[in-house]
């Protein structure tokens, strides 16, 4: 390490947060309310702004009023999100106002994160934490005493001596990377596009997803700011995405907008303001370590993004708090030794780990893009089982919004439904093809040609072929034992 300017005495603070977003701010401020010495450290000087979706669905309001912030100008002004849509090849296919599922609220916001994070840092401060601005960690040590963090501000290098670091330094945390000794792996990854449009039509409390045989299993989301502009992005699981194509994501966003006929409805008449801009997730693992001798991790740094959705914020207030909550004695009589944090890796587990599995499971299944034509039509099959039934349609939009446990969409009554509808309309598709063949002697051109042309690419890329069945073998033994688990 440099040579570093002297800390003022022996402990500067019990706790140090690296990274001041979401989960930073909020582990600091139930931290400091615990009565403990918080540091909270960030790179950048706030407001600042950061690349993201912006949607704060129900569960995140859920922990930002435990915070007591949406009481706050900016969230009472935030623009409400109360219905949601779903496009696949520029058709509806389901639309539904939010659910009201126990004390969760039915609509969550859309809000920049230059507002939000700057709301959750004012909050944090507020409580007793100390913020340290422009400074960017440069690496730590930790010994039977503490931890030492070394960071450089202002053109020098600097010490930071602390009893306890958490990590929550974003999805390239250097923190992480330091606990676990290497980076993620592109199969934990998911890159991302967007921009703020002008001149949006159509509902201006309804956010929508658009689907696209050309880039699934990647999406499209566009979530209202105000009554005429939106944040409008698409993202994909970097597996699924050649270098190539994601040289030229931004390039794929402004395509759809322009040719897609639903997404070119809101924003046909619209225009970017600024300019598209991209950001890499590093999504759920529960393989990698979370916790080491006086470290844990939270938020994204830990990972803690669904894979199928790319929600993350929910996650990082969640862990901030589960954080606090499971430490809190540990801290107060020092003994931080990694075993005495299995609580909280515990608490994540308990959380989120059955749901992540699920999610993953479902990623690793269609990111075989060949396969696409059958992923859209079960899909398809999925969105209409939900429109013709309100109740399952509440469970599947409360999944996707982080409100209800995924389980509970595995559970018989609700997988039972369906599985009759997804046997129900490949049955009639599969008559109509036989009534085709029998009027024609011959199977469609067009059914002819997908079946050959998917055939024909899992042939030709036999190790990626392999590959795809290792990983779908390993998500769905990682559900199976979740599902075991949660029988029990």
């Amino acid at each position: 390490m440099p040579s570093c300017v002297p800390a003022e005495k022996p402990s500067d603070a019990d706790v140090a947060i690296v990274g001041a977003g979401p989960a930073g701010a909020a582990s600091a401020c139930h931290f400091a309310r615990a009565g403990f010495r918080v540091v909270l450290i960030d790179q950048y000087r706030f407001p600042r702004d950061k690349v993201c979706g912006d949607f704060v669905g129900p569960a995140a309001l859920d922990e930002l009023d435990r915070l007591g912030l949406l009481s706050q100008h900016v969230f009472r002004n935030a623009t409400k999100i109360r219905t949601g849509a779903l496009y696949i090849n520029g058709h509806k296919v389901a639309g539904s106002s939010f659910p009201q599922i126990g004390s969760f609220r039915d609509y969550g916001l859309c809000l920049p994160r230059v507002l939000l994070d700057e709301a959750i840092v004012r909050a944090a401060i507020s409580c007793g934490a100390r913020l340290m601005e422009e400074a960017r960690v440069k690496g730590y040590e930790t010994d039977g005493a503490g931890v030492t963090v070394f960071y450089q501000r202002g053109g020098m290098h600097h010490h930071l001596r602390v009893r306890f670091l958490v990590g929550a330094d974003g999805s390239s945390s250097l923190i992480s990377r330091i606990l676990r000794g290497h980076k993620a792996s592109q199969r934990d990854r998911i890159v991302a596009v967007r921009a703020y449009f002008e001149g949006v039509q159509g509902v201006p409390d309804q956010g929508d997803l658009y689907v696209s045989s050309s880039w699934f299993p990647g999406y499209c989301w566009l979530f209202p700011t105000a009554s005429d502009t939106a944040n409008v992005g698409i993202g994909m699981p970097q597996e699924a995405w050649t270098a190539t194509e994601h040289e030229g994501l931004s390039r794929v966003l402004a395509h759809l907008v322009e040719f897609d006929p639903a997404i070119h409805s809101r924003l046909g008449k619209a225009r970017v303001r600024d300019r598209i801009v991209g950001w890499p997730l590093v999504t759920f693992n529960p393989r990698l370590p979370i916790i080491a001798n006086r470290v844990a991790l939270i938020g994204d740094a830990a990972g803690l993004i669904n894979p199928l959705s790319g929600e993350g914020i929910q996650y990082a207030l969640r862990s901030g708090r589960w954080c606090a909550d499971t430490l809190l004695e540990a801290l107060s009589s020092d003994a931080l030794s990694q075993r005495r944090l299995l609580p909280f890796v515990a608490r994540v587990e308990t959380e989120m780990r059955y749901d992540m599995a699920l999610s993953r499971f479902i990623v690793d299944v269609v990111s075989n893009r060949v396969l696409n034509p059958l992923w859209l039509s079960a899909l398809t099959v999925i969105a209409k089982r939900a429109a013709a039934d309100s109740d399952y349609c509440d469970r599947a939009a409360g999944v996707f919004a982080g409100i209800v446990p995924a389980r509970e969409l595995l559970a018989l009554p609700y997988f039972w439904r369906t599985a009759k509808s997804t046997a129900r309309v490949l049955g009639i598709a599969a008559l109509e093809m036989l009534r085709r063949r029998l009027a024609s002697g011959r199977r469609s051109k067009r059914e002819a040609g997908i079946m050959t042309s998917m055939f024909k690419e899992l042939v030709r890329h036999p190790a990626t072929a392999v590959k795809w069945c290792r990983d779908c073998a390993w998500s769905g033994l990682e559900l199976a034992k979740q599902m075991a688990a949660s029988a029990k």
